[in-house]
Parts: structure tokens; C-alpha cells; sequence
């Protein structure tokens, strides 16, 4: 299965982005923490030009806290300012403001050096679909602004928000980018829900996740679902889809028969994974 999802709407919010630059000050790239760079739009660069940039690794509380260390260290030494975050409660979203005022410290010493009044920083945010840009917007606002949805696309147009007296963000829709040259970036973002279900095959996305949990987060998936042997081949189709299997008996997913019912136990897989119900896992490493 070739995975693709590149709604009209995707190319108007480039187009927006692109004629909000000059209003913005600093940009707010926001990750999954889960697969950093899976999550990265490879266009953003682009778009966005030189402007200084702090970049989010959001939904931190899902992640393997050891890789996502790792992936801070990566970031760092690319020169970029790196916060972790778990926009949903709210931790660690204090910092960004602060974190925003040192990235912007020269320009804001000039303005004070000429004896002109600090203006609120204004920060676009950006990321792709259902990385929880709006949920950060409505934390940073302290009210519930803009909309908010576990399933991409939610956002569709852009706003202005403020945030106290200090900052003001634009939030956007989520960006994706035309096409995925490496097809196993395209099964990260599905595996974690970035990209519209109804044009999946939800059983090829789910063998994906369970032969990636299977090879490194085994013990998790075992205590879950109760399993005994992890398969003997990771290569062999067959071996991983006899886990699926095994899943689908312990949750009752289960035909006419007996057979087990495969789309089912694909998507209780893929939603206990999405929601953190395997533990924190990272679906990518630096």
C-alpha cells in the first residue's frame, strides 16, 4: 500500500504561511516526539525561510523518554532550541514564552537600545496534522480557542491568538508535504494517526506498528495483551499477523467460526498504541 494524503487545503495553508512571514518574529515548529523526524515536514525549511525557530517535541508523555533524550541531543547539535512538552496537561508549556524571549534576544536589545517599547512577540506555529498545535494554542491562551480533535484536519484556517501581554501565535492548519519518498515515514504518521484513517488499510498500518513494537518495545505488547513467544521471524509476514491474531482472541475480535475478525484487532492495535495504552513508546530513533 502506497500512503499518501494531500488535501487542497494543505496548499492554500502554505500559501497563507507564506504571506503571514513578514508579520512573524519566530516560529513555533511543533513535533511528535514519537518520530521526530517522520513528523517533520522536509518543506518547512523552505517555506519558512531563516526565521528563528523553537521546536516542540509535543506529546513527550508518549514517547520512550530515553530515545526522546536523544532526539533533543540531535536537534541541539543543529544548532536548534529544543523544549519537550506534553501539550495535553499543559507540562512544560510555562517555558515557551521564556524560550522565546532568549531566541529572540538580539533583536529585542536592539529595539530597547534605540528606546523602543517591546512589542508581544508574534509566533506562527506550525506542524503537521494532529500534533496538537491547537490543544498548545488553547494552553498557552488559558481558554479554549481554537479546535481541538484526536483525527487530522481539524484545524482549517488560520487565527491570531493572544497569550497575555507577551506573545501572540498564529495558529495554522496541519501541513503535509506532496509526497512521502521513503513509504516508511508515511507508516509512522499513520501508525500514530496523522493521516486520515478512511484512506488507509487499516490491517497493512497496523502489521506495521505491531512488527516495529514487536522488535523493539516486545515486553510492553506481551504484559498488554497478555502474549507468550514473541514471533520467531520478524520477517515473516506470517509470524507477525499471528500476534495480530493472538490480540484479536484476548479483545474478542472474533467471526463467525472462530476466525478473528483482522480489521478489528487492527484497530484496537493501533488505538491502545495511539493513546498510550502499551507505554511510552517511540516509533523512530536519532
Amino acid at each position: 500500500m502506497t500512503i499518501q494524503w494531500f488535501p487542497g487545503h494543505m496548499t492554500r495553508a502554505r500559501r497563507q504561511i507564506e504571506a503571514k512571514l513578514k508579520l512573524i518574529d519566530m516560529v513555533v515548529e511543533l513535533l511528535d516526539a514519537r518520530l521526530p523526524l517522520s513528523s517533520r515536514n522536509p518543506m518547512i525549511d523552505e517555506i519558512l525561510q531563516n526565521k528563528p525557530r523553537l521546536i516542540i517535541l509535543n506529546k513527550a508523555d508518549l514517547a520512550d523518554p530515553v530515545i526522546t533524550d536523544a532526539w533533543v541531543q540531535y536537534f541541539k547539535r543543529d544548532g536548534h532550541e529544543v523544549l519537550t512538552l506534553d501539550a495535553a496537561s499543559g507540562q512544560g508549556t510555562r517555558e515557551i514564552p521564556e524560550r522565546a524571549k532568549l531566541l529572540l534576544k538580539e533583536q529585542r536589545d536592539k529595539r530597547a537600545a534605540k528606546g523602543m517599547n517591546q512589542r508581544p512577540i508574534r509566533a506562527l506555529i506550525v506542524g503537521i496534522p494532529n500534533v496538537g498545535k491547537s490543544t498548545l494554542t488553547n494552553r498557552l491562551a488559558g481558554k479554549s480557542i481554537a479546535a481541538t480533535g484526536d483525527r487530522p484536519g481539524v484545524t482549517k484556517g488560520q487565527q491570531w491568538i493572544k497569550v497575555g501581554t507577551e506573545m501572540e501565535l498564529l495558529d495554522t492548519p496541519g501541513i503535509l508535504w506532496p509526497k512521502f519518498e521513503d513509504q516508511g515515514v508515511g507508516y509512522r504518521l499513520a501508525v500514530t494517526g496523522a493521516i486520515r484513517e478512511e484512506i488507509l488499510n487499516v490491517e497493512d498500518v497496523a502489521y506495521f506498528g505491531t512488527k516495529y513494537i514487536c522488535e523493539h518495545y516486545w515486553d510492553r505488547l506481551a504484559e498488554r495483551f497478555e502474549l507468550e513467544e514473541p514471533p520467531q521471524d520478524m520477517d515473516n509476514p506470517n509470524d507477525v499477523v499471528e500476534v495480530m491474531e493472538a490480540i484479536g482472541r484476548k479483545r474478542g475480535c472474533l467471526m463467525s467460526g472462530g476466525r478473528v475478525d483482522l480489521e478489528k484487532a487492527s484497530k484496537v492495535i493501533l488505538r491502545e498504541l495511539r493513546a498510550g495504552k502499551l507505554g511510552r513508546i517511540s516509533m523512530e530513533r536519532p
